[in-house]
């Protein structure tokens, strides 16, 4: 197994890896107990991947470049015009307000909230945009509420660096 192993993070599968497939979303655990692990969504909360506790240890002979490391979930800013892809469906234009999610296949969504007055609404359903398209994305630092729940897992949590 490579010693050299990619940070703890979602990602996308390349190839396969032991029993899961290519194209799969993952959160990718470099330092689990018995060993690196990927661990696989099991709902989706506001948009956002909920990774299950329980996960696949990463085989021997494991290839990190069998991951695709993708930008964190959460709300961005567009910093550039784009298209959602080659199609031109929608166009995104510089300071618009997103959320960035991801679908099963790891392919992303851009969900574009609205104001109704008295609050912001983010839609449950996304655009799926380009791979290429994240890069016109700008993270925004937004406070996030650590509400304890009994119905969402706590345990990968993407949005914690460790």
């Amino acid at each position: 197994m490579a010693t050299d192993l990619p940070p703890c993070g979602i990602y996308r599968t390349l190839a396969k890896i032991g029993e899961c497939e290519a194209n799969r979303l993952v959160y990718f655990h470099n330092h689990g107990n018995p060993g690196p692990g990927l661990y696989f969504p099991e709902k989706w909360v506001k948009n956002r991947a909920q990774f299950g506790s329980r996960g696949m240890t990463v085989p021997s002979g494991f290839d990190p470049r069998a991951l695709m490391p993708l930008p964190r979930e959460g709300f961005y800013r567009v910093g550039a015009t784009f298209h959602c892809c080659d199609k031109k469906c929608v166009e995104y234009t510089p300071e618009g307000f997103v959320q960035l999610g991801y679908n099963g296949n790891g392919i992303p969504l851009l969900f574009s909230p609205e104001w109704t007055g008295t609050a912001l609404d983010v839609p449950e359903r996304g655009t799926k945009i380009d791979d290429a398209a994240m890069s016109n994305l700008v993270l925004l630092a937004v406070r996030e509420r650590n509400d304890a729940r009994d119905d969402i897992p706590a345990f990968p949590r993407v949005n914690l660096i460790h």
